[in-house]
């Protein structure tokens, strides 16, 4: 069938050029059968209009946005692919518009949340419960750092000394990043780390690769780990187990500061995103603050 010898054309551009894996080539045809089920001649042939009662059909459909850009993504990939190669004298879907798609702001904590959670670890902590000591030290440096749960439970254990007031991490692409480290998450990890040796003494072993070390094969504390351990906690707080998880601390990190005055170039920095379009999903704190000087601060506010 020509449709499919056109469609194994482009899968395989996708394949060579750009490395895509299976399960993208899959989604690619997925897309593209789809949309040749709606035409009444081949997928070669198909014009602009063609397309546009195709897009029709998917709003029709109830589709959400995100899928319908997606799908339409697949199509002016394909036919720039055909117009590129010769085998069409023009591209149907030059025009063709994707539909405007709301980038949902991350859900986050607030201060007082934040506070619960971190006074009732200290509490806990204080009974000198290796287990809550840990989980004292895990909370105040992904707060204190705003890390990815992968980058704090990979973190060696020599990355954390007696004096250590920056920390070095490991990011993404093996990027390394500087963060500093507050007073309260040095202490925390502090008191962690003399358990940790003390016991590692005591039993004569050597001293762990890892900060967080575990008897599992990776050798480490698991992210579901931390996160089981997360909600465990929030609910001896009681703040809602839906509220917390590792990510939703990452994102109280970067909004607390930004509400704080911080500058949004440093938090983009210390998140370790290569690109700042990512940090600036955090700023819709920064228009309330705004605001609030403006309404609370300006010497005519109240005139």
């Amino acid at each position: 069938m020509h449709d499919q010898h056109d469609i194994d054309l482009f899968l395989e551009m996708l394949a060579a050029e750009r490395g895509h894996s299976q399960n993208s080539q899959e989604a690619y045809t997925r897309d593209l059968l789809g949309y040749t089920e709606s035409l009444s001649e081949q997928i070669s042939c198909a014009s602009t209009e063609d397309i546009q009662d195709y897009i029709r059909s998917l709003h029709e459909a109830g589709l959400k946005n995100t899928t319908i850009s997606r799908k339409i993504s697949t199509i002016k990939q394909f036919y720039l692919f055909l117009f590129r190669e010769g085998l069409r004298s023009d591209n149907p879907a030059a025009k063709i518009a994707s539909p405007k798609t709301q980038r949902l702001l991350p859900k986050f904590l607030q201060q007082s949340h934040v506070n619960t959670l971190l006074n009732t670890a200290e509490t806990e902590a204080k009974t000198g419960t290796p287990s809550a000591i840990r989980l004292h030290a895990l909370l105040e440096t992904l707060y204190a750092t705003g890390m990815r749960i992968s980058e704090l439970v990979t973190l060696p254990r020599q990355s954390i000394g007696p004096d250590t007031v920056i920390l070095m991490i490991k990011g993404k692409g093996d990027r390394e990043r500087m963060v500093p480290l507050g007073a309260k998450a040095r202490a925390a990890l502090k008191q962690y780390t003399a358990v940790v040796d003390q016991e590692t003494l005591k039993k004569k072993q050597s001293t762990p690769y890892y900060l967080f070390p575990s008897r599992g094969k990776t050798g480490h504390l698991t992210r579901r780990r931390v996160g089981q351990l997360l909600k465990e906690l929030a609910g001896r707080a009681q703040v809602p187990a839906d509220m917390l998880s590792p990510h939703k601390l990452r994102h109280a990190f970067a909004t607390h500061l930004l509400t704080n005055g911080a500058d949004l170039r440093a938090v983009q920095q210390m998140l370790g995103h290569a690109d700042i379009s990512t940090t600036q999903i955090y700023t819709h704190v920064l228009d309330e603050r705004l605001k609030s000087l403006v309404f609370d601060k300006h010497p005519l506010a109240n005139n």
